[in-house]
């Protein structure tokens, strides 16, 4: 064999490899960094699958290279054992859907916030776990039913946190709007939706669309925004999950 083409090939191969194992890496969430805080995107769905996930993917890993976060993201439930989620500050679940962990993962989860570690909440993970009591708790509430996509106004409450300092008093976009069951009287709400603005609310003139609070150790965001692919492209709402996961990551 040409001595010029077989060096080719090898060198073709060698990358070719290097790009299987570094998605490998990523997609098991084993590739946290020292360099700078690392958070795990978690995106299993086990019941309605959101087009928008790949967006918002893309658009955190876009935050984290733009802020000084690192960014892993995994479908990938075995991921959830102490000695893998130690290695992160925080955990993000993208619109995940039904029950996405078994009971030994969910016993490391809880031991991660215990230890001190962040949870952020984007859209469906209020769709989530409906049968673990402690995961209800943590997120906040769940997710009850939700009218067309629309526009509407939300109402910030809370103009000092890092999620909501920046925004209008009144902030009006379109989004597909979340009522809500099982509130946690124990969280901090930043938003709520003004019902007038749109049809199909449900939670009355105190519907909260985006909170915080500290639970059972860990530091907790969580924002209903995010349904669409359109969300992901917009800047106001891009540095409302960027305040909400600067928040969760501060020691």
């Amino acid at each position: 064999m040409n001595l010029t083409l077989f060096m080719k090939q090898l060198y073709l191969l060698l990358v070719l490899s290097l790009c299987f194992f570094t998605n490998c890496s990523s997609e098991n969430g084993l590739g946290a960094s020292s360099k700078g805080p690392s958070v795990l995107v978690f995106y299993k769905t086990a019941g309605f699958y959101h087009t928008s996930i790949p967006a918002g993917l893309a658009a955190i890993q876009k935050l984290g290279r733009e802020n000084g976060f690192k960014v892993d993201t995994t479908k990938n439930a075995a991921v959830f054992v102490p000695d893998t989620l130690k290695k992160y500050k925080a955990v993000l679940f993208l619109s995940t859907t039904q029950d996405v962990l078994n009971d030994a993962q969910q016993g490391a989860f809880e031991q991660f916030i215990k230890a001190g570690g962040g949870f952020v909440g984007v859209h469906a993970a209020t769709d989530t776990e409906y049968n673990w009591p402690w995961y209800n708790q943590l997120v906040g509430a769940y997710f009850e039913s939700h009218p067309e996509i629309q526009n509407a106004t939300i109402q910030i409450l809370d103009k000092n946190h890092a999620s909501t300092s920046f925004l209008p008093a009144r902030w009006d976009r379109r989004d597909e709007w979340y009522n809500f069951k099982s509130i946690n009287p124990q969280i901090k709400v930043l938003a709520t939706l003004d019902e007038t603005t749109y049809k199909g609310g449900k939670n009355g003139a105190n519907h909260p669309i985006a909170w915080y609070h500290t639970f059972d150790g860990g530091k907790v965001f969580y924002t209903a925004c995010g349904h669409t692919d359109e969300s992901y492209q917009e800047p106001l709402f891009l540095r409302h999950l960027l305040g909400g996961i600067q928040y969760v990551l501060k020691d």
